[in-house]
């Protein structure tokens, strides 16, 4: 049986950053670790012939600067929720959790993750685009920065950056199960936190190391009860036996605990991803159900085929729509 390191013993820090704040501040938290110089932090997580379902059990942390910019429009795939301008911000690069299906694994050539320390420069940028039109921009997409907030503070930092700034609104999305987080906070309007939820079933099969799903649902209504907008994901949503079963149990223990009458709003989708991401992940995760099922390419993009598809969005919709009204209920297309 193979005997992993634990997660962070090693931390390799670029050299131009070894004498910043953020460097000295994260380092001061972790405990344990050992500490490697790098030029670059592509020449870390950029080597080639990495095995990201073995990084998983073991991540090293890569502390580097982000110098080719960190805010880009939202992709095809990603929900606007009627947002014109709509962009997405990589302020590090993976997650500390392992679900089976996350795009990450097939976009990036690691599975260690990367925090860029900059992020003054990350807002500056930003406060460059802000000064042409309003924003609503997702900064945790590639990342789950409330999962890690205790390493980094990022949270609480774009909270203040948001409160700054009228003109833009940010969703922070997660799978945490922290209640004490939020709490501590200053609540702002124009910061939805977003919980993805999935089934128990799911949960335990694919989402490895992320927070239960009743530690999620919790967690939500704790961040309604400090005052901050709420966004509920049920997406993506993932086949499998008795998914009926399985979707209706999971609606029916969320509206148990939370005001469906309070939430900002509801994002449902199914699963779907990008073809060059699925065919990297189907190399590394060869007996992986929810990676190698026979999905339909449409345009590029891998999804359910239509029957399955349909059936289950329109049944998640109906379901959701008896506590939350149709028109705060948002579906990817």
């Amino acid at each position: 049986m193979c005997q992993y390191n634990k997660m962070f013993s090693h931390v390799y820090v670029e050299k131009g950053v070894a004498e910043h704040p953020r460097t000295k501040q994260i380092l001061e938290k972790l405990n344990n670790t050992t500490v490697i110089e790098i030029d670059h932090y592509k020449d870390v997580f950029c080597r080639k012939k990495q095995s990201i379902s073995a990084q998983s059990n073991a991540k090293a942390l890569i502390l580097a600067e982000n110098t080719s910019g960190c805010i880009y429009e939202g992709a095809p795939v990603c929900q606007s929720f009627g947002n014109e301008n709509f962009y997405y911000c990589s302020c590090m690069m993976n997650c500390i959790f392992d679900c089976e299906y996350c795009y990450l694994k097939g976009m990036y050539p690691s599975g260690n993750l990367v925090v860029f320390v900059n992020l003054e420069d990350i807002f500056a940028e930003l406060e460059a685009l802000l000064s042409q039109k309003s924003i609503y921009l997702c900064v945790s997409y590639d990342a789950d920065l409330v999962a890690i907030e205790s390493l980094t503070g990022f949270v609480r930092e774009w909270i203040a950056f948001t409160k700054k700034h009228e003109n833009l609104t940010i969703e922070i999305r997660t799978k945490s199960g922290r209640c004490d987080l939020l709490s501590n906070y200053e609540a702002c309007d124009r910061v939805i936190i977003a919980y993805t939820v999935s089934p128990q079933r799911i949960a335990a099969e694919y989402e490895h190391f992320a927070s239960a799903p009743m530690e999620r649902i919790q967690a939500a209504k704790c961040a309604m009860d400090s005052g901050f907008p709420v966004r509920l994901c049920f997406d993506p949503m993932i086949y499998c036996k008795d998914w009926r079963g399985e979707y209706s149990r999971m609606v029916g223990d969320v509206f148990s605990q939370i005001d469906g009458s309070k939430l900002w709003d509801v994002s449902i989708g199914s699963f779907r991803i990008s073809q060059d991401y699925l065919k990297k992940m189907r190399k590394d995760m060869p007996c992986s159900a929810v990676v190698n099922f026979p999905y339909d390419n449409v345009n590029g993009y891998y999804q359910y085929p239509e029957n399955i598809r349909s059936d289950m969005e329109e049944f998640m919709i109906q379901a959701v729509s008896e506590y939350v009204d149709k028109d705060r209920i948002f579906m990817w297309k």
